[in-house]
């Protein structure tokens, strides 16, 4: 349920009016708008009496919510919400609400030299986040898995080299204490349902990457989002990585329809992964753009300085040069968004 509060009524009244809710069973998400204060109410309100509530005179409208996710729903925050950090550079970075986030860095951690030099690139080129993997979860288990923690360790040298703040997978609740210098933490799309490690992360207050899972829908996306808000960690970053088609000619299927239809049901910020979806290193900069253009509050993208001979989905990445010459396009398309890059 949605209440909509009446502009200009004042703060000890809202306070009373809240624990006035709270007293009937429910839990109350207060979201403070620029003109307007909406009430959330979490749990049973099948006993609260709706038409006494639309004649209380704080009142100006009362919604009941259809949608199983609730604290992700738009109508709970009618804004966008914009996720907020300062990297190790001391410079404040953002994603979401106007502002758009590049990620970028390698499939995985291969050694120092790579990963640092890889680092520098992307930061010069103008990436705003360094990603990279040191745990792999991979389909076969004699592929590479990652260097662990010593890929950890190199990432987190090469964090602070470079500038950039990092992006890097949890696989197990059990590496959280590893990823203390790890500015936001990602879940990868084998383990968005993954839900007793969405709940650990949801009482963790760093932000959390979501990707959506290769065959899961757009509801079972904000569910599991959904989890995490409900543990109280209220910092996500929607994922759209491609689903499962019968075709293979890519990878996935880049559901670019996502993008709108996530902003218009949630107020979280969503970003598309151009390389997971396609496989295919040429199509890359094409989808990026494409996602740009269809509304993305950022991309995460792999670049690594030598595919060929790349340890892990080198067939899907792109070189330095090729980043370069993207972040360049990019700027043309942020700009007719109205984003800033």
């Amino acid at each position: 349920m949605i209440i909509a509060v009446k502009r200009g009524t004042d703060a000890a009244e809202l306070r009373d009016f809240t624990a006035f809710l709270e007293n009937r069973g429910v839990r109350v998400h207060r979201s403070e708008g620029t003109s307007q204060t909406v009430l959330g109410l979490v749990g049973d309100t099948t006993g609260i009496d709706e038409e006494g509530l639309k004649a209380h005179h704080l009142v100006e409208k009362v919604i009941r919510v259809q949608e199983p996710y609730k604290r992700a729903n738009r109508l709970f925050h009618p804004e966008d919400t914009r996720i907020d950090g300062t990297g190790p550079d001391g410079r404040d970075w953002h994603i979401g609400a106007g502002n758009l986030g590049i990620i970028a860095g390698p499939c995985s951690v291969e050694g120092q030299d790579q990963i640092l030099e890889t680092a520098l690139a992307v930061q010069k080129a103008g990436a705003r986040f360094l990603r990279g993997g040191a745990f792999k979860p991979r389909t076969s288990p004699y592929s590479f898995q990652g260097m662990g923690c010593k890929g950890l360790d190199l990432l987190v040298e090469a964090k602070k080299a470079a500038g950039l703040p990092l992006v890097t997978e949890l696989m197990d609740i059990r590496q959280l204490e590893l990823f203390d210098q790890v500015d936001i933490i990602q879940v990868g799309a084998r383990n968005m349902q993954n839900f007793a490690l969405l709940k650990e992360l949801g009482r963790c207050r760093k932000p959390v990457l979501l990707k959506r899972g290769y065959a899961c829908t757009i509801t079972e996306l904000l569910m599991a989002a959904e989890y995490l808000m409900a543990g109280g960690n209220d910092q996500i970053i929607l994922c759209e990585r491609g689903i499962r088609s019968f075709d293979n000619y890519t990878r996935n299927i880049l559901d670019l329809s996502a993008v709108p239809a996530l902003k218009r049901q949630s107020h979280l910020p969503v970003i598309v992964d151009p390389s997971h979806a396609t496989g295919l290193a040429w199509m890359v900069p094409a989808m990026a753009k494409a996602a740009v253009a269809a509304g993305a509050d950022g991309l995460i993208v792999e670049v690594h300085r030598d595919p060929e001979r790349a340890l892990c989905d080198g067939e899907q990445s792109i070189t330095h040069k090729g980043f370069s010459s993207l972040m360049e396009s990019l700027k043309k398309y942020a700009a007719i968004e109205g984003k800033c890059l």
